[in-house]
């Protein structure tokens, strides 16, 4: 169980997350936002850090190297000295997902990622993770309400209505469940 942990412990145990609401760190470049996301999984201590010690130095050379190559994962890469606070919403979503993923989390926890997505933006959000999970093996649980990002991207889906599993199962089955379409859908997808 990771309830009281601190988000540090959390990271620690090879969990990473993304919000709802965006939480970047916004006076800070695109490049520093997803530095600081590998900065999480540094060996170095502060100290050494500070006393700009070769092991310090040498893996903080790895994290730009590292982030920068997340960058270009996610297409920001233009973006890398541009401040997180003037990019477009879209671009500030996968940011957020980028630095989370710096982490080198073994399970990626994404809440609503589409939230406040136009429909293109939506398209690519689910190609990116689509490539994540794909490509990358990355391990992720999705939590959304956009369906059609929910039917294009997971191979599971576990439905809950007031915080009760309704329904569970891959998408086909999920898509023309009765109890889904009647809590969710309206109409099969």
């Amino acid at each position: 169980s990771i309830v009281g942990l601190r988000p540090s412990q959390i990271c620690a145990r090879g969990i990473a997350r993304t919000f709802q609401n965006i939480r970047l760190f916004n006076a800070l470049s695109v490049l520093e936002n997803v530095v600081i996301g590998a900065f999480l999984r540094h060996v170095s201590t502060l100290a050494e850090a500070i006393a700009l010690l070769p092991r310090a130095l040498k893996e903080t050379d790895e994290q730009v190297i590292a982030s920068m190559q997340i960058l270009q994962t996610f297409g920001l890469a233009q973006y890398a000295d541009s401040r997180a606070s003037d990019l477009p919403y879209g671009v500030q979503r996968r940011l957020e997902i980028a630095r989370a993923l710096a982490t080198k989390p073994k399970l990626l926890l994404l809440d609503e990622p589409a939230a406040g997505l136009n429909p293109q933006e939506s398209e690519d959000l689910i190609a990116l993770i689509r490539r994540l999970r794909d490509e990358f093996g990355q391990t992720i649980l999705l939590i959304e309400h956009d369906m059609k990002v929910v039917m294009n991207i997971c191979e599971r889906i576990v439905v809950l209505d007031h915080g009760a599993v309704i329904a569970e199962g891959p998408p086909e089955q999920i898509r023309n469940d009765p109890k889904v379409i009647e809590a969710y859908l309206g109409e099969p997808v």
